[in-house]
């Protein structure tokens, strides 16, 4: 039923796009599938988690843009501690969603909102009502496919399987000694509170220097490679990072060609919006089985979404522009800013673990 939730989810937030013709309403597909992939029942927390962290990075990016926009230095100091708060909230589980969606909407609308061509007030406003309609979005796939009750043969068997678990747990833990346990800690990947600081601090890093670049730089048409650039740095970790890329690269490049082979099988029949969703539907199908596996493929399915949705409801316009040659531009740009970030976090990872070191406490 998860793969009919998730599926329900990204085409009814498409539909509404085309009804109601919104600019951005890659968001209004992608929110829901997001959302739906971390719950299997209705759970309001992450809801209001995600719509607070969209309005409010919203509105904190509206203020900076329009007050320090003239002043590169002090809006390069107002971005720097607006994104650190965020990297510092992604290091605690209660707060990673809120931090998560201010680091990537606030990056996005702070490197395009410089720029005079892009309507940042358009940009606000269509994000703010993909993110209203994702809650009935969610609501209804849940409703219409409910989470199948465990029986309870299953159930007992589980908590069986769980209590056993915990008997072995502790006997191990009382069979290691301390010195031992600090000997498992992996230095480069620490889960403390100095493991805390470095990962704040390499997304901050990470998120800094992909800001300076699109400033420097004219990537004003680089949306998507920017964002790889965040959804890259999700794990905060070095091994999480390279393997988040490589997932990325694969499920791009999947996903612009099912977009290909969307526009390529409707040809000229592409403005019947009916046959436009039907098409979309079925390539989605498959991403959204593997994004109901909760493995590996889960990840490779969101990013092939996301290369599916975003260049036919950005730059496909039937009878007036196609998306071939801006899904090819997507891929390769994709494909540079995932090794260029991977590099990064690479050096980035390694300076910090000799800058921030942790003094192991001497035995008498």
């Amino acid at each position: 039923m998860k793969t009919m939730r998730i599926w329900f989810g990204c085409v009814a937030g498409l539909a509404v796009t085309l009804v109601f013709g919104w600019s951005y309403g890659l968001f209004a597909a992608l929110l829901p599938l997001f959302v739906l992939t971390q719950i299997d029942q209705w759970n309001a927390g992450i809801l209001i988690q995600l719509l607070l962290g969209i309005v409010w990075v919203s509105i904190q990016v509206t203020f900076i843009v329009g007050f320090f926009q003239p002043y590169p230095v002090l809006m390069t100091l107002a971005v720097g501690i607006l994104l650190m708060v965020k990297c510092i909230a992604m290091t605690h589980k209660s707060s990673y969603l809120f931090g998560y969606t201010g680091l990537l909407i606030g990056s996005i609308l702070l490197n395009f909102g410089s720029f005079n061509s892009f309507d940042i007030e358009e940009f606000v406003m269509g994000l703010w009502a993909s993110a209203l309609v994702t809650a009935p979005i969610v609501a209804m796939a849940l409703y219409l496919f409910p989470e199948k009750p465990p029986s309870p043969l299953v159930s007992i068997s589980s908590s069986d399987a769980t209590e056993q678990q915990k008997v072995n747990a502790s006997k191990q833990e009382v069979c290691t000694s301390t010195a031992e346990e600090r000997k498992i800690h992996i230095r480069n990947q620490r889960k403390d509170e100095i493991g805390r600081v470095r990962q704040a601090a390499l997304g901050w890093i990470i998120a800094m220097a992909a800001f300076i670049l699109f400033q420097v730089a004219d990537l004003s048409d680089s949306l998507s490679a920017q964002a790889s650039i965040l959804i890259v740095l999700t794990p905060m970790t070095l091994i999480g990072s390279l393997g988040a890329a490589k997932i990325r690269i694969i499920g791009t490049f999947l996903g612009c060609l099912a977009g290909m082979m969307v526009q390529l099988s409707l040809y000229t029949l592409s403005n019947n919006g009916m046959l436009f969703l039907m098409a979309y539907a079925i390539a989605a199908g498959i991403f959204c089985k593997w994004l109901a596996s909760g493995t590996i493929k889960a990840s490779i399915g969101f990013s092939a979404m996301s290369a599916l949705t975003v260049p036919l409801t950005t730059s496909f316009v039937p009878e007036q522009q196609d998306a071939f040659f801006s899904i090819i531009y997507r891929f390769s740009s994709i494909f540079v800013a995932v090794i260029g970030t991977s590099l990064a976090i690479w050096i980035g990872h390694h300076l910090l673990v000799r800058l921030i070191q942790f003094k192991e406490p001497q035995c008498n």
